[in-house]
């Protein structure tokens, strides 16, 4: 404005001098200079106002930029650290796998081990379910044989029977022996040599004499003091009578004298003392090969 009015100034100084229509174009012009000028303040507080606004725009960019920077900053130190953490973990982890890795590899040798070891037991569980089925086979064909051999004898006090894999030959006394003597009658003879004959063809098998009184002691005088030695004298003559058939092993025999201690009937009556004056001879297979395979299976 101040520099306008030099210019007002002379224009009402030169009025006079100016033609009436010059004076109307100037004054046009001045009101449209005030109108430019106008405009030109109006868009310069525009222009201000949007130069504060993008300065405020930017002032937050800028705080935000420079958040985001810190945390750029903070996040690549973390990756930093987590990278080392990181080497760490797997170097430690490494050294864990292969600890583990050899740990397992033990284990697997210790089962290979324990498999074999398993299989050859189970081999020699097979082996041993074969032999004592065998046995079992023979321990029945034993007692067909010796059945059919004693089977003249039977109805005199005379049995032959299979159990716990065993064959007992219960013999009463009245078919072997006279009352309070221990030499061998002339029908014990005939079914002691019957029982030898089947014996004599099983070599595998140990044989057990054993001699039985009722509970009656005994009255007679001499060697004899008691039951007990009358039912080891009864049980040792059979084995000598049962050695004079030279194809039975001596080795697998033995005589027991049990004297009135293993009663199978009562003592209360004659029937029941006659059942427990007896020799029983008791059939069993060898035993040797099924407790080495035991042995080695423990």
């Amino acid at each position: 404005m101040k520099n306008l009015l030099p210019f007002i100034a002379l224009s009402f100084f030169i009025t006079s001098c100016i033609s009436f229509k010059t004076f109307s174009e100037i004054e046009d012009r001045y009101a449209n200079l005030r109108i430019s000028h106008k405009v030109i303040e109006i868009q310069n507080s525009f222009f201000k106002e949007k130069i504060d606004s993008l300065k405020m725009d930017l002032k937050i960019k800028n705080k935000r930029l420079d958040s985001v920077f810190k945390s750029l900053i903070k996040t690549k130190n973390n990756l930093s650290k987590l990278k080392i953490d990181y080497q760490s973990l797997l170097s430690k982890s490494d050294i864990d796998i292969k600890a583990r890795i050899k740990q397992n590899n033990a284990l697997l040798d210790s089962l290979n081990i324990k498999q074999r070891e398993l299989n050859i037991g189970l081999t020699r569980v097979k082996e041993l379910e074969r032999i004592l089925k065998e046995k079992e086979i023979k321990l029945k064909l034993l007692k067909k044989s010796l059945s059919d051999a004693l089977l003249n004898f039977k109805g005199n006090g005379l049995t032959v029977e299979e159990k716990n894999g065993k064959v007992y030959v219960s013999m009463e006394n009245k078919l072997l022996f006279n009352s309070g003597s221990w030499t061998i009658g002339k029908e014990g003879k005939k079914a002691i040599k019957q029982l030898s004959s089947v014996l004599a063809k099983n070599p595998e098998i140990n044989i057990l004499i054993e001699g039985h009184t009722d509970n009656v002691q005994y009255s007679g005088d001499g060697l004899i003091k008691d039951n007990w030695d009358l039912s080891t004298k009864r049980a040792t003559a059979i084995v000598k009578l049962l050695l004079s058939n030279k194809n039975i092993v001596p080795q697998n025999l033995t005589a027991a004298g049990k004297g009135e201690f293993f009663p199978i009937a009562s003592n209360n009556n004659e029937k029941g003392r006659a059942s427990n004056r007896r020799i029983e001879v008791i059939l069993t297979p060898q035993l040797d090969a099924i407790t080495e395979l035991i042995n080695n299976i423990n």
